[in-house]
């Protein structure tokens, strides 16, 4: 406990799933959070970490992350109340379960806009701060279809696969800063989108997968504690598999 004493933490996509997990984890390792999210059920998240911890330490700012002003403000806030900002995990994203034939431009570009830009307006608007600070971490949550393809997701998987250059880009830019930028892809979390994707194919499929089951969004949470704590001090521009590979 405590690997992230100290730290103010902005978890995008905190109400549900894979950024709920990572906020309650954040909170008991010592961090300060910021929980934001477009979903009012982030308001429920900051009271059970809150109550867990017995102190308040996560507070929710209701966020969408692909309008600019959005996220100006959730900064401002999380500066005001905090006074810094530590870790950065975009994690906020919608699923898009189609191939390109079905895809219509205004799908194309609202997944676009939320799951890539999105997280380069977080970082674009946090990363002067961490800079202030003398560094930080970045951990953006891409998926296996970011790192292999998929099939019927086109629109996901090049907003995933986009998320992978922006952190090997940054990586490179930013470690004169001391601000590290890893990518973690998931593969098979047990999560709404999950079965939206999957639906009744997912039984049959996961007999293939490496472990035979889907993953746990805290099993994803662990992993990202690890590249936001200082134990991945030596750790930049890479993109961990959860899941497997195969």
């Amino acid at each position: 406990m405590g690997r992230l004493r100290g730290k103010v933490s902005i978890v995008t996509g905190a109400a549900r799933g894979i950024g709920r997990a990572t906020a309650t984890i954040f909170a008991k390792e010592g961090s300060n959070i910021i929980i934001a999210d477009i979903l009012d059920e982030g308001h429920e998240v900051a009271d059970a970490v809150n109550q867990a911890i017995g102190r308040e330490v996560a507070i929710f700012v209701k966020t969408d992350i692909s309008r600019e002003e959005d996220v100006k403000r959730m900064i401002d806030i999380t500066l005001e109340r905090f006074g810094r900002i530590d870790v950065l995990v975009n994690n906020a994203g919608i699923g898009h379960f189609k191939d390109i034939l079905e895809t219509s431009v205004d799908e194309w570009d609202r997944v676009i806009n939320i799951n890539l830009k999105g997280a380069f307006l977080c970082c674009k608007y946090v990363i002067p701060h961490m800079i202030k600070a003398g560094g930080g971490s970045i951990i953006n949550v891409s998926s296996i279809v970011g790192v292999r393809g998929g099939e019927r997701c086109v629109a996901y998987a090049a907003s995933k696969a986009g998320l992978i250059g922006l952190t090997k880009a940054l990586a490179m830019d930013l470690m004169k800063y001391n601000i590290r930028v890893n990518a973690i892809a998931p593969r098979a979390i047990e999560t709404q989108m999950m079965y939206e994707y999957k639906g009744e194919e997912l039984a049959e499929r996961l007999k293939r997968y490496l472990f035979g089951r889907l993953g746990k969004p805290e099993e994803v949470a662990n992993a990202i504690l690890f590249l936001a704590s200082d134990e991945a001090s030596y750790i930049s521009g890479e993109v961990l598999v959860v899941g497997g590979y195969f």
